[in-house]
This record gives C-alpha cells, sequence and structure tokens, in this order.
C-alpha cells in the first residue's frame, strides 16, 4: 500500500522525494519506494524525515514504532506539570504564544483568563495570522445544555454560558482576518487544549472544580511518542464537530 501520509507530509510543506532525499543522504528511489511501497525507513531516516516535514513518526509509520517505546517517548513529553492552571506563569503563556510560528489552537469552554491576563492578546493574534500563523479558536456554544451542565457541575449555573458570551467580543474582533477561524462546539470537554505549534498546555478538567484549580501539563512533541498526538487529534475531532455560529444564532 502506498503511504499516503508521508506523500501528503512531503507536498504539504512544499517539497519533493528528490529533495527529501538530497537532504538525508539517500537514493531519490528509495524515497520512492518509502512513498509508494510498503517499506519503512531506518530509525536513523524516520526520525530525519520526521523532522523535515513536521510530523510525529507514528502518524507517518504507524506500525513502525512499538507501544512501549511511543510510551516511554510519550512521558518524555512532558515537560512540567502544575497542580492547577493558576500555577501556570504568565510568562509560559506569553513565550509560547510569541514564538508560534505556525498555527495556535485553542480548546477551551471559554478561556476568559487568556484575554483578561493580556489586554493585548487579540491584537498579538491578529498579527499572528497575517504573518501566516493559523489560528483556530473552539469555544462552547453558550446555547447548549452540555455547557449549561458544567456550570451546575461547578456549582455556578449559568455562569459558563455568560463568560463564553463575553469572551465572545473580544474573538469577534478577529472577524474577517484571514488565517483565524473562530467556532463553536457543545462537546463535553474532559481536558482544555492550548497548542503552539510543537508544544501544549493540556488544563485537565476535574469534576466539581473550575478550571483554574485544575492540573496542567505542559508537553513538547517529540516523532515517535503519542502523548502530545493524542490531545492533537483530541482537538481535531472536536474542530470536525463544530460550527461556525452558536446554534441560536444559526436558528435565528
Amino acid at each position: 500500500m502506498p503511504n499516503d501520509r508521508l506523500r501528503d507530509a512531503i507536498l504539504r510543506n512544499g517539497m519533493t522525494p528528490a529533495a527529501i532525499a538530497e537532504k538525508i543522504g539517500v537514493d531519490p528511489k528509495t524515497v520512492e519506494r518509502w512513498i509508494t511501497q510498503e517499506r519503512t525507513p531506518y530509525p536513523r531516516h524516520r526520525h530525519a524525515i520526521a523532522a523535515l516535514v513536521r510530523e510525529s513518526e507514528s502518524y507517518l509509520w504507524p506500525n513502525a514504532v512499538t507501544p512501549e517505546k511511543a510510551s516511554r517517548l510519550g512521558q518524555n513529553e512532558v515537560i512540567q506539570v502544575y497542580s492547577r492552571r493558576s500555577s501556570v506563569p504568565y510568562e509560559v503563556w506569553r513565550r509560547l504564544i510569541d514564538r508560534a510560528e505556525e498555527r495556535i489552537d485553542i480548546l477551551a469552554y471559554a478561556g476568559l483568563f487568556l484575554v483578561e491576563q493580556d489586554p493585548k492578546l487579540i491584537d498579538t493574534l491578529r498579527q499572528k495570522a497575517l504573518g501566516g500563523v493559523s489560528i483556530r479558536v473552539l469555544l462552547g456554544d453558550p446555547s447548549r445544555p452540555a455547557i449549561e451542565l458544567k456550570s451546575v457541575e461547578e456549582g455556578t449555573p449559568g455562569v459558563m454560558a455568560a463568560k463564553i458570551r463575553q469572551v465572545r467580543q473580544y474573538y469577534d474582533r478577529l472577524a474577517g482576518t484571514p488565517g483565524v477561524e473562530v467556532k463553536y462546539h457543545d462537546t463535553t470537554l474532559y481536558n482544555s487544549i492550548y497548542r503552539f505549534d510543537d508544544e501544549m498546555l493540556v488544563n485537565m478538567h476535574v469534576f466539581g472544580f473550575p478550571a483554574p484549580h485544575a492540573p496542567v501539563m505542559h508537553l513538547r512533541r517529540l516523532s515517535g511518542g503519542d502523548l502530545f498526538g493524542t490531545y492533537a487529534d483530541s482537538f481535531d475531532r472536536v474542530l470536525s464537530a463544530s460550527r461556525s455560529a452558536p446554534d441560536d444564532e444559526v436558528a435565528a
């Protein structure tokens, strides 16, 4: 079977099999066989290709990395664990946002704290988007029962929907900016996900506790690891089920 993931990753990065071959020091026909036939490169070549096309080994060659190795690498993807989100230094958020060159993904119910701790965030995101960074923001749909359930579980009925409507006023300022998507979901979130290229802050959700009082994992993607990829896939699943406007506006 052809390796369509590898072919797509090479093309998506504006490269060719010949260019890949030159960079990693192999014959172009060898790269063609990796793409068109069921051939798996040696580990050193997998590492090099994954770095060049900015994908994980486990994505490009799902069967090449054993579950045991992927698990060990996944443990090394954890940079820091914070006991609560409020313990994450502002400088960490600022650094991750400033250094992002390809994407900034935000998945939360509201994530109001981001704009509250940095009044210039929206302007920063606009400049990032105009510079070619993909900005994808997924907020809870304030009209959906799942959002109110979250408020009830935290002992603050109605508050979550109000926070979402408040934060919308900020993100609405990005309307029409190329490279920016703001969508709405009604997913029961087990984590809020904040991705900045190959680093990520995962705010775990704990029943009965608001997000600021729940733990956060700081992850950095490693080729062959599967922890970072698990949360990246989760973001994509919510994205695929999200809408461009809340249900009450669509109905109107």
